[in-house]
């Protein structure tokens, strides 16, 4: 009997050693923690940069963190300098750099500092201590293709991009497809900025693309610049938005927008650091995660549009429909994506330098 209890009082101890160690365990956020921002913008753009600083402080109290933000960092060795005294002077232990052209630098670090975890939201790389991702926002960009397709009369859209990479030309490749299922003889006219933030370039490339066709009735875009959605409201142009809804600014224009919700990541992945889970990975985020969505739809756009999305919606959410499902056929008519075959994720994160059939690069 002695004996049995014995073993009682033992057992009663080890567990509430147990017990006293899982709470240590899971007792993550007791230690502040400080995560660093590279941004190529400010916070207060009303584009990119700030979706990036809005998601973070909705997760920053919840996880006790400390944000130190970088911003307008050039996409240049500024950005390794900027990372290496986030980590050996301001002690931060997250690195966050959301920029695609960010990719060799982040690389760089992460090799260097292998005891600070890195995340590349754009990216598509990966490494013991650094994950990238990105949502599938050409879901997103082929629903704002059925607004335009259902709003433009004279069948011309302008496109106004940042760079040419298989990120951007997949925005521009769902956005085509999604105006042409509506508006079979559409054409996407496209015009490159060559630069994320430079409202200057993108209001120039906005007004060339006039130019050359003054009958463009609507205006979609894949910059860090809210300038076409101006020079649309200037010229009585319907347009598109993307990061953010941006609506209240355009009131007479504006007929949706592709936005972002980082924090959906972010928490995830800050998370199992704290937890000491931390690994890389490249992930690819579904839309119904709620990483992207549509905007709202504003007054301005046609009849039966939103009955047009929302059909389009359900057959993503049920899986039964994808955007780059064959066949696909490029601008020059050839066959990319064969009848019953659908594209890969790496194909299209990596090896997108094709345009689908109704869209034009300008000059």
């Amino acid at each position: 009997m002695l004996m049995i209890s014995g073993f009682i009082i033992v057992a009663v101890i080890i567990g509430m050693f147990i017990i006293r160690d899982r709470g240590v365990d899971t007792d993550f956020t007791a230690k502040t923690t400080k995560i660093g921002l590279v941004l190529t913008g400010p916070i207060d753009d009303n584009n990119f940069n700030e979706t990036h600083y809005d998601s973070m402080m909705r997760i920053k109290d919840e996880l006790n963190l400390r944000l130190i933000i970088r911003e307008n960092i050039p996409e240049d060795e500024t950005c390794a300098k900027t990372i290496e005294e986030l980590i050996t002077k301001e002690d931060c232990e997250f690195i966050i750099a959301p920029s695609y052209n960010y990719k060799s630098y982040l690389m760089e670090e992460a090799e260097k500092h292998p005891e600070v975890c890195f995340l590349h939201p754009g990216g598509s790389e990966k490494m013991a201590n650094l994950s990238s991702f990105f949502g599938r926002m050409y879901q997103a960009r082929y629903l704002s293709g059925i607004v335009a397709g259902m709003r433009t009369a004279s069948q011309k859209i302008g496109y106004v991009a940042a760079f040419p990479n298989s990120q951007v030309i997949r925005g521009i490749n769902a956005f085509t497809r999604g105006v042409r299922s509506v508006a079979p003889e559409a054409v996407v006219y496209v015009k490159y900025c060559n630069s994320w933030v430079d409202d200057q370039a993108a209001e120039t490339a906005a007004r060339e693309l006039l130019a050359s066709h003054s009958d463009i009735d609507v205006f979609a875009m894949h910059t860090n610049s809210n300038e076409p959605n101006r020079v649309a409201a200037e010229n009585g142009i319907w347009s598109i938005g993307y990061n953010k809804d941006n609506a209240e600014f355009y009131p007479d224009s504006y007929l949706t927008a592709c936005e972002w919700d980082w924090s959906i990541y972010y928490r995830e992945s800050i998370l199992s650091f704290l937890q000491g889970k931390f690994h890389g990975e490249n992930v690819l985020l579904n839309m119904e995660t709620g990483i992207v969505r549509l905007s709202p739809l504003t007054k301005n756009t046609a009849p039966g549009t939103e009955e047009a999305v929302e059909k389009a919606k359900e057959l993503f959410e049920s899986r039964s429909f994808e955007v780059f499902y064959g066949p696909v056929i490029d601008n020059e008519g050839a066959t990319r994506v064969p009848e019953g075959e659908s594209m890969s994720d790496d194909e299209m994160q990596n090896r997108f330098d094709w345009y689908v059939e109704g869209v034009t690069v300008e000059e």
